[in-house]
């Protein structure tokens, strides 16, 4: 057995700079369509603040959310992870809700320790229970993207370099650069053959020191919306030795004085009966 020092044991109490991943966003055609999949099967809340009318949805997941505007399908480039309150009750939920979305893309994989989601359109939910990642009973613990071969360690050099945050190269199912991202998040770029090309999905994440990021951003021309409300937007992510362009993925950058920064979040029990419906499976 290894022991670690002093200060290796430290380090893994490192916090970096990407502090908090708050939502993913995919557009979709039909907000119908979209309540069947995620508020009814999947069993997540409609934000009952924001955005409420028909032209977009926040959807609630814990502390995080899944964002879905009205335009055509995007499809993320690998796939989301959630926890989820119960995945036998998902399942009776993802039954439920088959005959609606009957002529879809929608499908669900028991796994055992997870089930695979697909959306209407495509997106993969990867869904694990309470305890799987931690303390977390509800949320996003992680975000998956297909990256071309050769480019993880670069991904992980950019990450490190420019937002100081805990980075490392893991082999398992493939190279993947695995980014920390507060204390119970990561994104994971993992390559392969296959990249699709990019739709445009974005993702949010807050940094706790804004500048520092801003500015390597600025200085090479990649910032692609200035700083308004307390954030900015990149989509390319590059190595910072080189300049060399790796891989396309939206930042919408924010910093913690934005006035959304943890903002407490509804969320619904999906295992409580509700009139007029089967109750759904004893836990």
């Amino acid at each position: 057995m290894t022991t670690m020092t002093r200060n290796e044991a430290a380090v893994t109490e490192d916090v970096g700079n990407l502090v908090f991943l708050e939502h993913v966003n995919v557009t979709v055609p039909d907000q119908s369509t979209a309540i069947w999949f995620y508020v009814v099967g999947l069993g997540l809340t409609r934000d009952p603040y924001m955005i409420v009318g028909p032209t977009a949805m926040w959807i609630n997941v814990g502390d995080h959310q899944i964002h879905t505007p009205l335009k055509p399908a995007q499809v993320l480039r690998g796939h989301v992870g959630l926890v989820v309150r119960d995945l036998t009750v998902l399942k009776w939920s993802l039954t439920s809700v088959q005959k609606h979305l009957a002529g879809t893309k929608f499908a669900f994989v028991d796994k055992g320790d997870h089930v695979d989601v697909t959306c209407p359109w495509g997106n993969l939910y990867r869904c694990y229970g309470p305890g799987s990642f931690g303390s977390m009973t509800l949320g996003i613990p992680y975000i998956e993207l297909n990256v071309p071969v050769g480019t993880a360690a670069g991904v992980r050099r950019f990450y490190e370099s420019v937002f100081l945050t805990p980075a490392r190269l893991e082999e398992v199912g493939g190279t993947a650069a695995v980014v920390d991202i507060g204390t119970n998040q990561q994104l994971v770029f993992r390559e392969s053959e296959v990249v699709p090309n990019y739709d445009g999905h974005h993702i949010a994440v807050y940094v706790a020191n804004f500048s520092q990021p801003y500015a390597f951003l600025e200085e090479r021309g990649l910032i692609t919306e200035q700083l308004t409300n307390h954030q900015c937007r990149f989509t390319q992510i590059v190595d910072p030795d080189t300049g060399e362009p790796l891989f396309e993925l939206e930042h919408e950058l924010r910093s913690t004085r934005h006035p959304l920064y943890r903002r407490a979040l509804v969320n619904r029990d999906p295992s409580v009966p509700q009139p007029g419906m089967a109750p759904p499976p004893a836990r």
